[in-house]
This record gives structure tokens, sequence and C-alpha cells, in this order.
């Protein structure tokens, strides 16, 4: 019989928080940029430089660990962790190895079995490194210290996820928690976060731990997904072929779909930390504590309790709306203009979804403003234009958040409510298609369609449908 195999996954989620400034100096966080621009003689490294920490990274930390259940570390301190990278200016890196700010914490996933706790061992503060930029036509290789001393939490987990579903179910879970509480905007295809990925296999029925490996470079939930998935098959056909496992640091490559080795996995005494000697311990006082703890956000979780029992939306609008913190915020504030739920619910949910996926954007992405949202509904319901201006307007105001009420009245679009005017169109239409009317007359009601769609062409759309409908129907 042959043998069955359980994988163990855990993992280190790097998360890039959503300060203006560095972790330990005034220079710019903003993504991009001419490189080199963002530096000063701390982030660089530079001989006698003083770090000073920036107190907002440590309550975004404080922040995240409350929100998974974590206990807040009240003394903490940072150590300095050597290697020697170009990307790493002062030949370490500063982080916390002995008094991490967050231990012990749980976050509650979904599963077809129920709900499962995945365990975090810890989350730790520290700093970024630069990044290295490989010039092939040049051969060499160029460093860009923007990104050094962007500040990071690492958020450990314990090994209790045991397939890619879990991975990415915990993965949104935390996703939802550090978008909810502002603290990054969590783009995977900005490294804004990373997940790497520490993954054994061991035979079902054991409780020893196989040989794992760490895998990087992994910049989407699909390609998490597929490593997992290439990592497992390629460790059992390593034992199913009597051959051992070696604990490696691996990079996994999306487009050929296969990962390779990097460099043999390091422990901590490799790194000779030690605590930093220019930084301060960190006391976090319960009234510090209990004022974070006061600000923190409504989670999704008690959004949706909410949001069943204040609107009446149905749960799956519910559950799309709230999956992104920036559209439940553009839903409450324009519902609380103009109390519409089912209005606003509909146009997030058909034409702005639509016009995410085509412009492949994120929620987050959204730049239209609630009023002009508010605004467009109102017109709509006022019978101002019709459902199908409604939808061009929308487009153009997704696209540069025009106000809806000038732009309909600067480009003529209200609809024509000159009872005669109209009354005149139908009849010329009515006149025109003497084929239309006679197979109205002997019983085809889809013919009216036609002949609605040919006095809206006449009227260049700006006709209510409905009239139009109701007007050929009374001439007929």
């Amino acid at each position: 019989m042959a043998k069955q195999y359980e994988t163990v996954i855990g993992l280190e989620v790097h998360v890039e928080l959503a300060t203006k400034t560095k972790i330990f100096c005034g220079c710019s966080t903003a993504f991009g940029g001419v490189p080199n621009t963002h530096t000063c003689p701390v982030c660089t490294g530079m001989p006698g430089s003083l770090p000073v920490l920036n107190k907002q990274v440590v309550e975004y930390a404080i922040g995240v660990g409350l929100a998974t259940n974590c206990k807040i570390t009240q003394y903490c301190k940072f150590d300095r962790k050597n290697y020697f990278y170009p990307d790493n200016p002062q030949n370490y890196q500063i982080s916390q190895l002995y008094l991490p700010i967050c231990r012990d914490g749980y976050v509650e996933i979904r599963t077809p079995e129920g709900d499962k706790k995945i365990g975090i061992h810890e989350i730790h503060m520290e700093e970024d490194a630069g990044k290295l930029i490989h010039d092939e036509w040049e051969d060499c290789s160029l460093v860009d210290y923007n990104r050094s001393g962007v500040p990071l939490i690492e958020i450990v987990s314990e090994p209790d996820m045991r397939s890619a579903d879990e991975v990415i179910a915990y993965l949104e879970k935390l996703r939802m928690f550090v978008q909810y509480l502002g603290a990054s905007d969590c783009k995977l295809q900005e490294g804004s976060m990373r997940a790497d990925v520490n993954l054994s296999v061991r035979e079902v029925g054991t409780t020893e731990f196989g040989t794992r490996t760490e895998m990087k470079n992994l910049n989407s939930f699909r390609a998490i997904a597929r490593a997992i998935e290439g990592e497992r098959t390629r460790q059992i056909d390593l034992l199913e072929s009597g051959e051992k496992v070696v604990q490696e640091t691996r990079r996994w490559d999306d487009s050929k779909e296969c990962s390779y080795p990097m460099r043999s996995k390091e422990d901590a005494q490799d790194y000779r930390y030690f605590p930093d000697p220019d930084l301060v311990p960190v006391h976090i006082s319960d009234e510090w504590l209990e004022s974070i703890r006061g600000k923190q956000p409504e989670f999704r979780e008690a959004k949706m309790e909410r949001y069943k029992r204040e609107y009446d939306i149905p749960e799956y609008d519910i559950e799309i709306i709230t999956g992104s913190k920036h559209l439940s915020d553009l839903f409450e504030a324009t519902v609380a203009i103009c109390s519409q739920p089912k209005k606003v619910s509909n146009w997030l949910m058909v034409e702005n979804l639509r016009l995410l996926k085509e412009r492949e954007m994120d929620p987050e992405d959204i730049r239209f403003s609630p009023e002009h949202l508010a605004a467009l509904i109102d017109l709509t319901e006022q019978k101002v234009i019709n459902s199908t201006v409604a939808k061009e307007v929308f487009e153009v105001m997704f696209d540069q958040d025009i106000d809806p009420v000038q732009y309909v009245e600067e480009k003529g679009l209200k609809t024509v409510n000159d009872e005669g005017a109209l009354r005149k169109t139908v009849e010329e239409v009515i006149a025109a298609n003497p084929q239309s009317v006679e197979d109205y007359r002997n019983g085809k009601e889809k013919a009216i369609g036609f002949l609605v769609g040919q006095t809206m062409k006449a009227m260049k759309g700006k006709a209510d449908p409905a009239s139009v409908n109701k007007l050929l129907k009374e001439l007929l």
C-alpha cells in the first residue's frame, strides 16, 4: 500500500508598514522614486549615524498584535542581526530576536472541516534592506537604498497549516486585519506583503516533523498555492526514491513553476545576534497599550454582523463589500448621504466590480467619492437620467471622479420629459416600421422591444424607456 503523506506548513509574513517615514530616520517610505533619493546617513549605514525609533511603527505593531490575539511584550528591545550582503548597508539588520513585541497569538480560519486556529509564534519589528538590481546588459549589480530602513513587521506562524487552501485563508485573514488597521496596503505585487513558506512532509500518523525548506520570491496568492503544491510533490518524490530532503532556502520561479536552491538554511547563531547598543529598550505603559486598544477599528466579522442588522442587502454583497476596508468605507459614507443601501450596493457590486476587473485594479484603487456616487444615484432616482446614461456617466466617474450633476448638465444628457417631442418621435417610429407594428398586433410581444430601441436611438438615448414603452402601447 502506498504511503500517505501530510504537509506541514508555517509562514513568515513580512508586512511593510504604511508610515510616511522610515523606522529609524526621517526619510520618505514612498514606493518608487529615483534610486537612492529617499536616503540619509542613517539608512545608508554611514559610520557615526544614530537611529531614532518611529513611534507609529510601535503603534501599528501593537495594533496587529491585539487583532491577532497576541500577548504584548511591554518591555521589548532591538537586536542586531549580522550578515554581509550588498543591499544591507550597515552589514547588520536591526530586528528583535530576544524580546519581540508580540507573542503567542492566533488567527481563526474557516476550513471545510470547521473553524481552525493557526498559532502565531511572534510578531517583531525590523527594518527592510535595500534592493539589488541586476543589469544583464552591463553585467553588473546596482543597489538602490530607497527601501533600506522601511519599517516591517514579521509575523511568524506556528507550523499549523496543512494545505495551500489553509495558507491562503490565513494570509487573507491577516491581510484583512492589517488593511482594516490602516497599517499597510498589503500589495503583494509591490512587495508590501511578502510571505516565505516553510514546508515539510511526513507520513500520516507520525508526530515528528520532516526536514523543512523555506521558499522565497512569492508575490501573489496564486504563486504561493502553486509553490506549495510544487514543493510538496518534490519532497515526496525525494523520500519515495530513498533520498533525503536538504534543509535549505529555495527560490520559486513562477513562470517555470519550479523552485531551485539559493543557500543552505542558516540558524540564529550564524547571525551572531546581540542587543543594539544605539537603541534604548521600549517600555509600553498600560495607559499607552489601552489607548491603542481603544482605537482598534471595527473588524470585518463585527462589520458583517452589523450590516446584516442595519442594511437590507444580500449576504453575498455584504461578504464582497466588507472584504475591502476601502469598499466598506465608501459604501457606508455613500449610504450616510443618500440613505439607499440597496442602490449603493448594486452600483458597487455590478458596474464597479466590472470596471475593477476590466482595469485590473484592486478595490483600494477606487478614486470616486461617496458624494459623487450618491449624486449619481439621486439623478437616476429623480429620473433626470435613464439607467443607460447612468452607466455611461458612472464609467467616466470611475476613471476621473467627475461631478455627475455637472457632467450631465454640460453634456446635455438629461432625459427628455417633453411629452410632445416624445409622442412625435414615437409616431414617426411607428410609421417607419409597419412590419414590427403588424407583428405586435398579431401577438408578437417581442416586436415592441424593437420599437422601443428605435425610439431610444432616435432620441439619442435621452428618453425614459418605461415612458416610451407606455406611449407605444397606447398608440398601438
